[in-house]
């Protein structure tokens, strides 16, 4: 059976938890092949890509733009969300004609609305996967309806054709698809190391509280000499040793400092850490973050200035000192959703 996969290339988040969920697919379903269509960064599939998974760059949405880790250009936003909605007729009836060329059983999109309107007019069922919609997204700016009249419509009514909605944890949105929405845990990634081995490859001592310094691919100048010299172990996320992924070092860590988007908190979730946290600019899951984190996991805010001059001791010590969060939530949604999806070819 082949299946094409639309993967938002905005953040980390998508991918990474599109990629737990093509493993736990193909190992549920070992004739599956799969096609991602996505315009993330293509290295991003390197540990999943091969005999039953293709990865081809396609513009399937245009998500935001971000100015680094910590800003978002509204404006720009919005202008380019305006010329590719402008289009998006088009784009739906070449992807859904690509796909009856292909012989495509089954669409999944994390979370674009052109593949579920493409396998609409194909004829195709479809399957969001996600924990929010770009039209609720889009719809928190306060200029984007006079900027790009019609595009949150647009997107709603492509979102409305999906055959079914699998929502995960800190969500928003899903609105147009209410009716076919079912909740799933987390899609996250554990690592699969004993922290202490993780450190002990790494070089790292254990002797003061080791940190991990997580800004996804858009990066922050943070004074890390400065850092290191308060007494904290940083954590190079970039290149680490060979055998380890960057969920090792997330469990490795007893603090991820960073922006709060799905993919850094669902990993923090899955391995225990703690997160230290920062504004991330104007962004609508940033308030649902704010008010669903703190029954999950230990987590506490730094102020930006303080974040980049590299005052983060004080803010560390506070943070383990905290009582461990009140709930445990499942992290086991890849293997939830894989099953919940093949359901529906069978």
């Amino acid at each position: 059976m082949l299946v094409l996969f639309y993967i938002s290339g905005h953040g980390l988040g998508h991918v990474s938890r599109a990629i737990e969920l093509i493993e736990a697919l193909t190992a549920l379903d070992r004739e599956l092949h799969i096609v991602v269509r996505t315009n993330a960064h293509p290295w991003a599939f390197d540990g999943v890509r091969g005999r039953r998974v293709e990865v081809h760059s396609l513009d399937v949405d245009p998500g935001v733009v971000q100015l680094d880790s910590l800003h978002i250009d509204e404006d720009e936003t919005t202008r380019r969300a305006a010329a590719f909605y402008r289009t998006f007729d088009r784009r739906v009836e070449r992807e859904a004609e690509h796909l009856r060329q292909l012989g495509a059983a089954l669409v999944i999109s994390d979370i674009s609305p052109l593949g579920i309107a493409a396998a609409h007019q194909a004829g195709i069922p479809s399957v969001a996967v996600a924990n929010f919609t770009w039209d609720w997204i889009y719809r928190y700016y306060q200029r984007f309806e006079r900027m790009a009249p019609g595009v949150v419509e647009t997107i709603a009514a492509a979102y409305a054709q999906a055959d079914m909605a699998l929502r995960l944890p800190i969500h928003g949105g899903f609105d147009s698809m209410s009716a076919i929405t079912r909740d799933i845990p987390f899609i996250a990634r554990r690592s699969v190391h004993d922290p202490a081995e993780t450190r002990r490859l790494l070089g790292v001592d254990g002797g003061g509280p080791i940190v991990l310094s997580s800004f996804g691919g858009y990066g922050i100048e943070l004074p890390y000499d400065r850092i290191a010299a308060s007494g904290l172990t940083v954590l190079a996320p970039a290149h680490p040793p060979p055998g380890l992924r960057y969920e090792d070092l997330v469990a490795a860590a007893d603090v991820v400092v960073t922006k709060p988007g799905y993919g850094i908190v669902s990993e923090c979730v899955a391995n225990s850490t703690a997160i230290l946290y920062t504004s991330r600019g104007r962004f609508a899951e940033y308030e649902v973050m704010l008010a669903e984190m703190p029954r999950m996991l230990r987590c506490r805010y730094i102020e930006q200035d303080a974040l980049l001059a590299g005052r983060w001791t004080e803010a560390i010590e506070a943070l383990l000192r905290q009582p461990p969060a009140a709930e445990h939530p499942r992290v086991d949604g890849a293997s939830v959703a894989a099953g919940m999806i093949l359901e529906r070819t069978t």
